[in-house]
């Protein structure tokens, strides 16, 4: 007798409308994961930094059509993986998303999965390096809203996939076929970026710079017959605290001190949005311009290549419970 098996799938999130700027970023900043200060104080940090921030967040989704294009990626993904699970296995598949900052919220997903009234239930986080303040919280989220709707099937979570062949070698074949368009692969300079911590996140014990490292280095193991030139790096530093390093911004400049032209590869997002499709392709070309490189090229995320979604699929079977 085949089994019914749900699949959450769960990443950040984002605005789907400008009006929407300003309370996804309360949402996000209130996350205590994010802002680690006990209420109220959380709550005004939260209120004051979404307020100040909203004006230059909703210029930033201005510039990529007025919102965020990650519930639309994950939906292509998501199809994609339910499609994949029910044509090769005997169970049944439902793939469900929800995002942690903005809609579709663990809350509202929740029920439709109590609904669905799944045997088991998979939690697949589209973030394949671990952190507490992207997969922790997600789980923490998921788990508080199942618990208060009752939803009692049983569950196993994907917790992390940073050097998965199959999450490693879709980027490979991208960057592969990137400088085959190259007339000489030795001007160029890989910067493998990954969103940045604050380094007492990092201190505290989160393993995301550890995992981040792991998977550049399967990266470059894949790539060694290419023996390219390369850094790991960290973009998206926000507010006063020391972030990890070294910053993205600085590797740009210094590619430039040395004369070399840039091959950018988002390695810790598997979709874009905007800190992919402004901070890398607008405001990081820019600084590139500024610093004399003559050819700036930017790798896509993996998004639903098949080789990605063909992993996620064998990895969802391999956590069956």
């Amino acid at each position: 007798m085949s089994k019914k098996c749900a699949v959450v799938m769960f990443n950040l999130g984002g605005p789907d409308n400008l009006d929407a700027v300003k309370p996804f970023l309360f949402n996000l900043f209130y996350d205590p994961a994010i802002i680690s200060v006990p209420n109220p104080l959380r709550w005004m940090i939260a209120k004051t930094i979404s307020s100040r921030r909203a004006p230059i967040a909703r210029n930033i989704y201005r510039e990529i059509g007025n919102k965020s294009p990650i519930l639309e990626e994950t939906e292509k993904q998501r199809v994609k993986l339910e499609n994949i699970l029910n044509n090769e296995q005997e169970d049944e598949y439902k793939c469900f998303i929800f995002m942690r900052y903005w809609k579709p919220f663990a809350k509202d997903v929740v029920k439709q999965v109590k609904e669905y009234n799944p045997d088991e239930i998979i939690l697949l986080p589209l973030y394949p390096q671990y952190s507490i303040t992207t997969t922790g919280t997600g789980i923490i989220e998921w788990n508080k809203c199942a618990k208060k709707e009752g939803l009692i099937s049983p569950y196993r979570v994907i917790k992390e996939y940073p050097d998965h062949k199959f999450f490693v070698e879709t980027m490979a074949d991208m960057i592969r076929e990137k400088l085959a368009n190259v007339d000489d692969k030795n001007a160029y300079r890989l910067l493998l970026s990954a969103h940045g911590l604050p380094k007492k996140t990092i201190e505290n014990g989160d393993p995301y710079q550890t995992q981040v490292e792991q998977t550049c280095a399967a990266l470059m193991e894949v790539l060694k017959d290419q023996n390219l030139d390369h850094v790991v790096c960290y973009q998206s530093r926000v507010g006063p605290l020391e972030w990890i390093g070294p910053s993205t911004e600085d590797e740009i400049e210094r590619a430039g001190v040395d004369g070399k032209n840039i091959i950018m590869v988002p390695v810790a997002f598997v979709s874009e949005h905007s800190e992919t499709l402004v901070e890398l392709d607008i405001e990081y070309k820019e600084l590139a311009d500024e610093a004399g490189i003559k050819d700036y090229v930017r790798i896509d995320t993996v998004q639903d290549r098949d080789k990605f979604i063909d992993g996620l699929a064998s990895l969802v079977t391999e956590h069956r419970i």
